[in-house]
């Protein structure tokens, strides 16, 4: 089997610096492609760092990774599995819960699961994938508010042995935000789906069936793995990526769109199954695979460009914060919200 040019990349810096129950979303080669072309096109505005092709390598393979915990304990999976999909059902609303809008979307986990306990079920049967990727999110703004800080910090210090620590945190924190980005991709690629927003997870399920979609148990597998892996080459999904495009809007109603644009896809993937399509040498196959990956790969472009952009609005600290801003300008000290004054 022929490595991916990611792959490659990855294995040379590797010999350079050597010394379930759920199902999953995407296969291995589905959400590496996914993180690979996602950073594969971020521009030039992102941090350089992130756009290396070593990085690049990395955050596809650490995309890879909420897949590879499984199996790592009852509570460990228990309260993650629910992390990687959304049952919207057919009238859209989340597992009988509310509607999947942005206006009906629970502002927080906890409202989340009071709302669903109300309709009889709760978010670990209807899953959580919104708020993971919001979660991820809102982290990754605040990692990037810290690096624009250390930059600066790096840039103004006189003082060598604070310079040495925010040269140290520097690294730390590019070290991490490769971690935190990379794990989020998957949920992100997640997202890109179909059969992880819908009801109709693996076969149409007990439900209504007036157009007889199949009931067979091998549809989730078969479409995310072994077709996705055929059809999903990086060059194909990258060249399906538009240029970003800014959504000036909530990161709320970004990943509601988003997921919404996937779940319309759960019928015409099952009227394609039914129409004998699901195959690799199918045309029609071909393009539906490869629009939802690279819908995966839009998505996570877009809003780590979201995220990078709205770090230069961010704060960190606590009574009182400082702002990116103001440390840039010289007006505050960062020291002591860096290495700490507890």
């Amino acid at each position: 089997m022929r490595l991916s040019t990611s792959l490659k990349v990855l294995a040379l810096a590797a010999a350079v610096s050597a010394p379930a129950q759920s199902a999953l979303a995407w296969g291995a080669s589905g959400h590496r492609v996914v993180g690979v072309v996602g950073a594969a096109t971020l521009p030039a505005d992102v941090p350089a760092f992130l756009r290396t092709p070593q990085a690049v390598a990395t955050i596809g393979e650490y995309a890879r990774e909420p897949d590879r915990w499984k199996g790592s304990g009852k509570i460990h999976d228990h309260d993650r599995d629910s992390a990687h999909f959304l049952d919207v059902d057919d009238q859209g609303l989340m597992y009988g819960g509310p509607a999947f809008t942005v206006a009906t979307l629970p502002p927080t986990r906890a409202d989340y699961e009071k709302a669903l306990r109300a309709a009889g079920v709760d978010s670990w049967q209807a899953g959580y994938l919104p708020y993971a990727i919001i979660d991820g999110y809102q982290q990754l703004v605040k990692d990037f508010t810290y690096w624009r800080i250390l930059t600066a910090a790096v840039k103004l210090e006189k003082d060598p042995t604070r310079l040495a620590y925010y040269r140290a945190d520097l690294k730390r924190r590019e070290d991490l935000l490769l971690r935190d980005l990379g794990v989020w991709a998957h949920y992100v690629g997640d997202g890109s789906q179909p059969l992880h927003l819908s009801v109709h997870y693996n076969g149409w399920g007990d439900y209504p069936n007036p157009n007889g979609y199949t009931q067979a148990r091998s549809t989730h597998f078969q479409f995310e793995g072994p077709l996705t892996q055929a059809l999903a080459d990086e060059a194909s999904i990258k060249a399906l990526v538009p240029a970003y495009k800014a959504c000036d809007c909530s990161i709320e109603t970004r990943v509601v769109g988003y997921l919404t644009d996937t779940w319309k896809q759960v019928e015409p993937l099952y009227q394609l199954e039914k129409a004998g399509g699901m195959i690799e040498t199918d045309p029609r196959a071909k393009a539906f695979v490869r629009t939802r990956v690279a819908a995966g790969a839009t998505a996570l472009r877009n809003l780590v460009v979201d995220a990078w952009r709205e770090s230069a609005n961010g704060k960190i600290g606590y009574r009182p914060e400082i702002s990116v801003a103001d440390v840039e300008s010289g007006k505050a000290d960062p020291w002591f919200d860096l290495y700490g004054k507890d």
